[in-house]
């Protein structure tokens, strides 16, 4: 399983640990959330596999979405982020738990990778940020959606509208974590649980786990279709232009509000 260019897949003891390998930041495209659909798909097959962790190497654990790669192949942004976005609902399809192991940091779309999995197991050094509205748009990978599911509306909107960045510690309190380990334990503390997952029955699990995740996927689409039409408006704007050279600049935007 790792004829792969973007992604590593390693199956043992009934876990198998799936790698985003574009070090040192992990940037997401279309291309890697690709071969992390088709190696979930041949895992959700596969009876030797109970249980996944996401893993990443590198510095960091995704430092967001890649627009630069897929437009300098000739795309547009509306192409860009219909085959991004449909790819990355099909990450929700599949039916086997799943535990990201998070260290350096996770941004915009990263983060969202983190939100994607039942479990999370952080390092303290680690850091998340829905940085979203910094760059000039709403936010994306359904993360209207799992967010506020996890840590609740008031502490989703200020993450949301602030981008402020967070420490595995205040990623804990609020409630994002599901184990706080020392700066790179993620990855061993990440597979001792999924262990743990795997030692159960995997029909049970899994049935469990529909039910747990009933409406998830549905209301996860629909998020998600208002969120990409509303970032297709956005995308045009002065603002995001902005939002994005700012970023690049490591400087705090100057937003006009057109």
């Amino acid at each position: 399983m790792n004829n792969y260019q973007h992604i590593q897949v390693e199956l043992s003891e009934y876990v198998a640990v799936l790698t985003m390998n574009s070090p040192p930041y992990n940037f997401i495209d279309e291309h890697m959330l690709g071969e992390m659909l088709n190696a979930l798909q041949q895992l959700e097959e596969d009876p030797n596999c109970r249980c996944v962790v996401l893993a990443s190497s590198g510095s960091a654990f995704c430092a967001g979405a890649d627009f630069k790669s897929s437009l300098a192949e000739g795309a547009d942004l509306d192409e860009f982020t219909n085959r991004f976005y449909s790819t990355a609902m099909k990450l929700f399809e599949f039916g086997k738990p799943m535990v990201a192991a998070v260290e350096g940091a996770a941004v915009g779309a990263g983060f969202g990778i983190t939100l994607l999995a039942d479990f999370r197991v952080v390092s303290q050094g680690a850091t998340m940020s829905a940085n979203f509205n910094r760059l000039g748009i709403h936010p994306g990978f359904g993360m209207s959606v799992t967010l506020p599911r996890l840590v609740g509306e008031h502490n989703a909107a200020l993450l949301f509208y602030t981008g402020r960045r967070i420490k595995g510690a205040e990623a804990a309190k609020l409630g994002l974590v599901t184990e706080l380990v020392d700066p790179g334990e993620a990855l061993n503390g990440a597979v001792s649980l999924a262990k743990q997952i795997a030692l159960s029955s995997p029909l049970a699990v899994q049935h469990t786990r529909a039910t747990v995740r009933a409406s998830l996927l549905a209301t996860i689409r629909d998020a998600n279709r208002h969120e990409q039409a509303i970032q297709a408006q956005e995308m045009l704007t002065e603002d995001f232009k902005e939002g994005v050279l700012a970023a690049s600049e490591r400087r705090d935007p100057r937003f006009k509000g057109v």
